[in-house]
């Protein structure tokens, strides 16, 4: 009976330690944490889904506070469990400098447009891929690549970017960043959002005069 109890006791200890993360992974959901890793972030241009005007990302970052790129496929299921979070983030925070930019990846034009219904996305989409053969050769790919992601198609695959501390040329527009191989996890994300955009006002505050 002891011995039972003492395996019964090592159990539930063990269970308090196991990562939310994994918890949820067992619930058809692929949650990830923000960490920071290095992924040589490129600046690029794509077409809006709205009106199919060329976006290039360095201009239309410049004057926000903090930037999520979060790259989807409009038929994955994990992108469909993510996507409300997104728009909850982006509808609490957008009045701070927090801005939403989704990078359709596998999947046409018209489906993303049909994801979003007729309202559209709150926030900007843009279109990288559109064939499911293009998956290899994405950006996305390669990025998913060097954080370490092993996710077969990695929808979505978030990027938060701080662009006070994008370079102002070049390519690379920074060679670190905080990523999220998987589900965002609301809270943790909220709390992520909320301390950076305060840093962000503070950094600027205390910035010289260009």
């Amino acid at each position: 009976m002891t011995k039972l109890f003492t395996l019964l006791l090592a159990l539930v200890f063990t269970l308090a330690l196991v990562p939310k993360a994994a918890v949820h992974a067992q619930e058809n959901h692929e949650y990830a944490p923000i960490q920071e890793k290095s992924i040589g972030y490129k600046d690029w241009t794509y077409k809006s889904l709205k009106d199919d005007k060329s976006i290039n990302l360095r201009e239309w970052a410049k004057d926000k506070k903090l930037v999520l790129v979060v790259y989807f496929a409009p038929w994955c299921p994990n992108w469909r469990y993510e996507a409300p979070v997104v728009a909850r983030l982006y509808e609490k925070y957008k009045a701070q400098g927090f801005e939403v930019v989704g990078i359709s990846e596998y999947g046409s034009r018209d489906d993303v447009k049909n994801f979003f219904g007729e309202k559209g996305a709150p926030y900007l989409v843009v279109s990288e891929s559109e064939a499911r053969d293009a998956r290899d050769k994405t950006s996305h790919y390669t990025y998913r690549q060097a954080s370490g992601d092993t996710r077969k198609w990695g929808s979505p695959y978030n990027i938060f970017l701080e662009p006070m501390k994008l370079s102002k040329s070049g390519d690379v527009l920074t060679e670190k960043a905080w990523t999220v191989n998987g589900e965002l996890v609301e809270a943790e994300a909220d709390k992520f959002i909320s301390t950076h955009l305060l840093g962000a006002i503070t950094l600027k505050a205390v910035s010289p005069c260009q």
